[in-house]
């Protein structure tokens, strides 16, 4: 591991001569001075209902290279190092993304990283050392508030991912007390020489001090002598790749972290909340009250210092509830005091169980939850995989126990059982086409995410048909497109958006199954799901999807078994399908048969109502 260190340094003193990065540039460059304090900016709030937002998640460094100027350690050919996104990419590509029609951009989290490790680069941000200075991959200060600032103009917010539950690979436990990280391997795994072949053989341990297997008494020292008491944590000082002590001061000190090593057993409550995650991110007390103001401080300071609109918050099922139900209010109640409201902040559960990903939606926690078990049950389990629609059902029948129905005190105003964050796939997951490889599916899929209750969320290249694997593969360069807003993907997306800016109902409406079935064959309505979206004050929306992906040949209906779908608009009433234009009348007996081809949509409006 330190010889890999020594040639990753060798390999950033060649490209600071490539690419002129010296102490004549500016903060773009390893070497250059730390950022100096910048003052406070206007607040102010820009969003009247979170419910009309259209989340956009890009990864910084993959969505377009603005700024050549911050191109160190980039290598095109290889996905686990920086590929050059930054700010300014994404200042330059706001036209296209207005075209899609999205309003609110989830960029990657914004602070300095360890900036290499183990042969992979922090492209994507998640390994913190310094909370109060900028990533210099992604550029300065001020190009951070121009992007903000012309977001804004624009009507657009922005939301920045957070991470509270660890820093990166910031120091070492010495176990072997010999003052160096090391990697080392005990035993022969073979009986001892000279003994028979039944005698017990030698045990065969690998011992890393980057990242050593969990210990619930704390990583313990030892020698030859044996046990030695609680291992040392030694801070690495590699200022060459930003692997130095880290800031605030506070995480300097061994106490602001958990220190049991890394998780091995994911059934284990006390691993997953307390242990390191793999690959030797370092688990910080969440328990210690100094820490909690520090981390609060912190993340703060940047919304004070850019006027962002929200937070996405990595990890939390990693972090005890206490932390959250004091992070949340302490943050909101401090932008409150300087005029800043609606500040959405939205955590990341990363698990199928409902229950568990509800469960931090009660007071004082998230005003919202990516849901991840909607995208497992339906967008993987219905419209991927043509399964059952009676899904769809299954699970939203489980909300009204597992998501709270009231807003956060000083929070967006919206319960969060009706703002949850609906998404396909993200950066953590393969692309929906690489699981999949059926555009038609996939086009039902943003049918139902575009028009669902709820805040939609679009993972960058989706709108291009991207579909790469795991990670990095799921986190191509968005430039490989072209940036091609002619391809039915990017044009279906803009026209589901802009049908759903039209019609209130489609964004504040109530949410109301009205057909799910449990037939995926030749049956009449097989992969049918209706819904309405109504509002208090009379606006209407009817959604009729085929998710039927495996009887390509094979229309369906909203009837069967001798009934046809019962709807609330009156009798005799004609609708009009937003998309296509064609009528349709509700039957004397208010139900109303529609047929749909497979992996196709109609969106139904009041002919009053209708927006050509």
């Amino acid at each position: 591991m330190v010889q890999q260190h020594k040639l990753l340094i060798a390999r950033r003193g060649l490209a600071a001569l490539v690419f002129g990065c010296s102490l004549t540039l500016g903060s773009g460059c390893i070497g250059s001075e730390p950022e100096k304090p910048a003052a406070h900016v206007s607040l102010a709030t820009h969003v009247t209902d979170w419910r009309d937002e259209v989340i956009y998640q890009l990864v910084t460094d993959r969505f377009a290279n603005g700024d050549l100027g911050n191109d160190y350690r980039v290598d095109p050919n290889t996905l686990g190092h920086y590929q050059g996104g930054d700010y300014r990419g994404v200042v330059d590509k706001l036209d296209y993304l207005q075209e899609l029609g999205v309003t609110t951009l989830w960029i990657s989290p914004i602070v300095k990283n360890v900036d290499a490790d183990a042969g992979f680069d922090a492209y994507h941000g998640y390994w913190a050392v310094d909370l109060g200075s900028l990533n210099p991959h992604f550029g300065d200060l001020g190009d951070l508030r121009a992007l903000v600032n012309e977001a804004h103009r624009r009507n657009m917010k922005v939301v920045v991912d957070i991470v509270t539950n660890h820093l990166g690979q910031v120091f070492y436990y010495d176990i072997n007390n010999n003052g160096q990280p090391d990697v080392s391997i005990s035993g022969s795994g073979m009986p001892p020489q000279g003994s028979s072949s039944s005698a017990t053989s030698s045990g065969l341990a690998a011992i890393s001090e980057y990242d050593p297997d969990y210990d619930p008494r704390g990583i313990q020292a030892f020698s030859s002598l044996g046990q030695a008491g609680p291992a040392l944590t030694r801070f690495f000082d590699m200022p060459e790749i930003y692997r130095v002590p880290p800031l605030p001061e506070i995480f300097q000190h061994p106490e602001s972290y958990h220190r049991r090593g890394r998780v091995t057993n994911w059934n284990d409550s006390n691993q997953v909340m307390f242990g390191d995650f793999p690959g030797g991110l370092k688990d910080i007390d969440t328990e210690n009250p100094a820490v909690v103001e520090a981390l609060i401080s912190a993340y703060l300071e940047w919304i004070l210092k850019t006027d962002i609109d929200g937070f996405r918050i990595d990890t939390i099922k990693h972090v005890g509830m206490d932390f959250w139900r004091t992070f949340g209010p302490a943050i909101r109640q401090r932008l409150a005091a300087v005029g800043k409201t609606n500040f959405l902040m939205f955590g990341e559960a990363f698990d199928g169980n409902d229950t568990l990903v509800g469960s931090y939606t009660g007071a004082d926690q998230f005003d919202s939850v990516v849901y991840f078990p909607q995208t497992f049950q339906v967008f993987d389990g219905v419209f991927m995989n043509s399964g059952a629609t009676s899904a769809i059902q299954k699970l939203y029948d489980q909300r009204a126990a597992n998501y709270s129905s009231a807003p956060q005190a000083g929070g967006v105003g919206i319960p969060p059982d009706e703002l949850l964050v609906n998404f396909i796939d993200n950066h953590d997951i393969p692309r929906f086409l690489w699981r999949s490889g059926d555009v038609g599916a996939l086009h039902a899929a943003l049918a139902y995410l575009f028009t669902e209750q709820g805040l939609p969320c679009l993972y960058y290249g989706t709108e291009q048909r991207f579909h790469g694997g795991n990670d990095p593969n799921n986190r191509e360069p968005l430039w490989w497109s072209g940036y091609d807003t002619k391809n039915s993907t990017f044009q279906l997306i803009s026209k589901l958006i802009r049908t759903r800016k039209k019609y209130t109902a489609l964004r504040r409406g109530s949410f109301d199954l009205t057909w799910t079935t449990d037939h995926t064959g030749t049956e009449p309505d097989a992969g049918i799901v209706a819904f309405e979206r109504k509002t208090a004050d009379g606006d209407y929306a009817l959604v009729v999807i085929n998710a039927q992906s495996k009887q390509p040949s094979e229309t369906s209906a909203t009837a069967g078994g001798g009934t046809n779908m019962k709807v609330s608009a009156p009798a005799g009433a004609t609708l009009v399908d937003a998309l296509s234009g064609n009528p349709v009348t509700v039957a004397a007996d208010g139900t109303l048969d529609v047929t749909i081809q497979p992996d196709d949509v109609a969106i139904f409006v009041p002919t009053d109502a209708y927006v050509p």
